[in-house]
């Protein structure tokens, strides 16, 4: 996934939740509502997760170490996850609670028109931030279904900024229509009613982001496509008469560890056996370019050896 282009969706994700986060409170202050409360709470929440997911970007770039000498590609996962997280507990958790505390002590909404006039807005420009990540995440989607994208694409940030503001548009749409019930019938508890369904539809966005994040924290092969194209490469190979056995692990979005043990002849001499190496590793990251450390263990052919790739 380019980074350009998944920078370029938090920030336009960013900008807008700034804005639209200070044109609730202006609301809230007016009406009195708990579900521009909780959407105000809610777009706080989504400013500083975008501010994680660009700092988690920035210090994935910091050269390896010595304690890390795989480098620092996972702390965008890291980051990815911890935005679940605020999400869950500062956007969902607090937003079931104000709906609840709405239901059980209701009040009308006063000045109504501040809170439909802000959402009006809001949704205009929550709709052109979820536009500009719909159209970088299209430049990487392929043939996906946004379900599969979601849940296979190694690099975590497009998917975090497309379901946060999926979640956004969803939530204005509930507080609009819980203002305006809440306005038609003179009840506040149907404000307080948008506001749980704000609340639950958080935490189910940010359970599904952490199920998610903690996958590729925990360490995602590489996608089978690029795993034919490394085995294709590695056969290529006269000297490589077998793949005895393959494992792949993202060290990061754009990092790719490849382990294997290859069978070669008996006859085979150290020297060649070097050469067919290096000449498979230079075909490996041909085929995919961001397999970035590759480890070749050589043994000499059994035939009762199986071939295991993964």
């Amino acid at each position: 996934m380019s980074a350009g282009g998944g920078t370029k969706a938090i920030i336009a994700a960013f900008l807008a939740n700034l804005g639209i986060a200070a044109s609730k409170f202006v609301a809230f202050f007016f009406t009195g509502s708990s579900s521009m409360l909780a959407e105000s709470i809610h777009s706080v929440a989504d400013s500083g997760n975008q501010a994680l997911l660009l700092l988690g970007g920035r210090r994935a770039r910091r050269a390896a170490s010595e304690e890390h000498p795989f480098g620092y590609g996972r702390e965008r996962y890291f980051y990815a996850f911890v935005v679940s997280v605020v999400l869950f507990s500062v956007g969902g958790l607090f937003a079931l609670y104000e709906g609840y505390h709405k239901i059980a002590h209701p009040h009308p909404v006063e000045d109504w028109y501040w809170a439909v006039g802000v959402l009006v807005v809001a949704i205009g420009m929550e709709a052109f931030s979820f536009r500009t990540a719909i159209k970088e995440s299209n430049h990487v989607r392929g043939g996906r279904s946004w379900v599969e994208f979601v849940r296979h694409a190694k690099a975590p940030e497009l998917p975090v900024v497309l379901l946060e503001d999926l979640a956004a548009l969803l939530g204005l749409v509930f507080a609009l229509v819980g203002v305006g019930a809440a306005v038609l019938t003179g009840d506040g508890v149907w404000d307080g009613v948008g506001t749980v369904f704000i609340g639950t539809l958080l935490v189910v966005v940010a359970i599904t982001l952490a199920i998610e994040t903690k996958s590729l924290l925990l360490g995602e092969a590489a996608s089978r496509e690029d795993r034919e194209k490394i085995c294709q490469a590695l056969e290529t190979e006269p000297l490589v008469e077998r793949i005895i056995h393959m494992r792949t692990m993202h060290l990061g979005p754009e990092e790719l560890l490849v382990a294997a043990k290859i069978a070669v002849r008996h006859e085979d001499t150290a020297a060649d056996v070097a050469r067919a190496i290096d000449a498979a590793e230079t075909r490996i990251r041909q085929a995919v370019p961001i397999a970035r450390v590759i480890y070749l263990e050589p043994d000499i052919l059994k035939t009762s050896q199986p071939s295991v790739a993964g």
